[in-house]
């Protein structure tokens, strides 16, 4: 493995240059190479770390903006789940009120009371959606350049098919996040302030009743508020979760497959696992099948998630959206 902060060494024959000109405005190169994925020093999940090869893509340099989903919304007339009723034939026991169009959103306690109990912050609202992120009565009014959110995965696909583009695997995802630069703790360094200078929007102060706002946002930040990382690339880390299009499973059982079917060294294009595989009964989704999220959020604090790293990772069940999750699309070569 490289150290800390070096760059990743010119791939041979892993699509290093760009084929041509970008698909379309505002999409960047991430070159094709082999990289360590994962970690072995956070979060069980995120075990163990492996290496593993993807081919060159291009990328939208930022995740996508509430402007930039108006105009899909404008000329598709799409509405998304959150705007829908929810299907009663899904969800047998629910009560009737929790069927209406809703969607997750973050609401800060008034004092301290600890971080055991997620169900104090988290409130299902109904009329909550990507125009009104905090729910009814807010807006997207000067947020055109924030990351859309109240998302599901089936409207991010919608989306990158209306675009002509793909929502990018795991892998793909996590390779463009490091920014050519592997083995640091995060996608900047080894600090996650360095020299007491936010790099990502996250949550500051005690979580979660009293976001200290040293980076100066309290939700989303405009894209682009934070420095780029080293492929030129936009708030990969922070603001928004965003949506990959694997399956998730745990690393282990795919090293562990991978080794039985003969593989060596590095996992070639890896691509999660199947739909039905993605599924924990035992999880807070139950029965719903899972996507891998990446980058952290606006809501990700030292002192409780700290999933502001490219090798971070989470499972979010298809039938959610929240007003931290958003995407951004690829187009692979």
């Amino acid at each position: 493995m490289a150290p800390a902060g070096a760059a990743l060494p010119p791939p041979i024959g892993r699509s290093s240059r760009p084929p041509g000109r970008p698909p379309s405005r505002d999409m960047v190169w991430v070159p094709g190479g082999n990289f360590s994925m994962g970690s072995d020093h956070h979060y069980p999940e995120e075990a163990p770390a492996h290496r593993v090869a993807v081919e060159g893509f291009w990328i939208d340099r930022a995740p996508v903006t509430n402007a930039q989903f108006r105009k899909f919304v404008k000329a598709t007339g799409h509405m998304t789940l959150a705007e829908r009723p929810a299907d009663p034939a899904a969800y047998p026991d629910a009560l009737p009120e929790l069927l209406a169009p809703s969607s997750i959103v973050f609401v800060p306690p008034p004092g301290p009371i600890g971080t055991g109990d997620p169900y104090r912050w988290w409130q299902y609202l109904q009329g909550a959606n990507w125009r009104h992120p905090e729910g009814p009565g807010s807006s997207i009014k000067s947020r055109d350049h924030h990351p859309v959110v109240h998302v599901a995965h089936e409207d991010a696909l919608a989306y990158a098919a209306w675009a002509g583009k793909a929502l990018p695997s795991e892998a793909e995802w996590e390779r463009a996040a490091r920014g050519g630069v592997e083995g640091a703790e995060f996608a900047w360094g080894e600090e996650l302030h360095p020299g007491g200078r936010p790099m990502a929007n996250t949550f500051q102060g005690d979580f979660p009743h009293h976001n200290s706002l040293l980076d100066g946002w309290e939700r989303t930040s405009p894209v682009g508020s934070f420095p780029p990382n080293g492929y030129g690339l936009l708030d990969m880390i922070g603001n928004v979760w965003e949506w990959t299009d694997d399956w998730y499973a745990g690393y282990g059982a795919m090293v562990a497959a991978h080794k039985q079917a003969g593989g060596c060294c590095t996992i070639e294009y890896p691509r999660g696992a199947s739909r039905q595989e993605s599924i924990d009964a035992s999880s807070q989704h139950g029965t719903i099948p899972r996507k891998v999220v990446k980058g952290g959020s606006f809501l990700c604090a030292p002192s409780y998630c700290r999933r502001y790293r490219p090798a971070a990772r989470m499972a979010q069940g298809i039938d959610t959206s929240t007003c931290h999750m958003g995407f951004r699309c690829i187009v692979r070569s």
